[in-house]
């Protein structure tokens, strides 16, 4: 079990890999984009983790998340991503939660107990409401614009939330942000594409056993390819602020 960071600690060194390992993580939806962020984090030495998700593995699922396969479809998202993330590394500490995070839910998560925050949700409102709270507490938060009807991997990209461009999602937050007046207390990076292609499918065909796609107003086509990019982007985001803070 040792070796299991081996190639971690030779490129980053022994003080990164220690702190990594003393960071506390809450990684919110794990779905196609977040699912892919967890296996990252526990990947390069995130040992202390938390999931949050409500849903369960769905057939539609299979294309672009990483604990969907035929086996786990109808079993929770979060415990079958905990089983496979200590698989990973048995050492880990990983906390799954089955739920939603609201404003009515949003003090259990006691947000200011955590180093960094991973907003992957899907949902307008309780995105925007995770981005003011995290914003307004001493944690690190890194977030996931909309990686649905997106093809060129070249594209995604990285920036501060008011500086991303093409995007309908932040776009979305913004204007939600201004005709409520409320704002995110500090400046946050995110995970973006400027591309937007437009369904070709069948929106007809709808996966009889998925209670979360019921609850959208349109299901967008995505690519395994482009979420595990934004994924894997955020996970690397909390690794780079980590090596930045011991290489200063």
């Amino acid at each position: 079990m040792e070796g299991i960071f081996q190639r971690g600690e030779r490129l980053l060194g022994e003080d990164v890999m220690r702190e990594l390992a003393s960071k506390r993580v809450i990684v919110f939806g794990v779905g196609g984009v977040g699912s892919w962020c967890a296996e990252g984090l526990v990947r390069s030495g995130i040992v202390k983790l938390t999931i949050v998700d409500s849903d369960f593995v769905s057939v539609t699922n299979i294309n672009r998340q990483l604990m969907a396969t035929t086996k786990t479809v109808g079993r929770s998202k979060v415990e079958v991503l905990r089983e496979r993330l200590l698989e990973i590394n048995p050492n880990a500490e990983i906390t799954a939660i089955q739920d939603v995070y609201c404003a009515e839910n949003a003090d259990s998560f006691c947000l200011g107990d955590y180093d960094y925050v991973i907003d992957a949700i899907d949902s307008l409102k309780d995105k925007a409401h995770l981005i003011l709270e995290a914003t307004s507490r001493g944690v690190k938060l890194y977030s996931s614009m909309g990686a649905a009807l997106k093809l060129d991997a070249m594209k995604v990209n990285v920036a501060e939330f008011w500086d991303v461009k093409g995007c309908p999602l932040g776009a979305a937050l913004r204007k939600k942000f201004k005709k409520e007046k409320t704002f995110p207390k500090r400046k946050f990076k995110c995970v973006y594409s400027e591309e937007l292609l437009e369904n070709r499918g069948d929106a007809s065909v709808v996966d009889e056993n998925s209670t979360w796609d019921a609850k959208k107003a349109q299901i967008n086509g995505s690519l395994v390819h482009i979420t595990a990019i934004f994924g894997f982007t955020l996970s690397g985001l909390v690794i780079q602020d980590v090596y930045k803070s011991i290489n200063r």
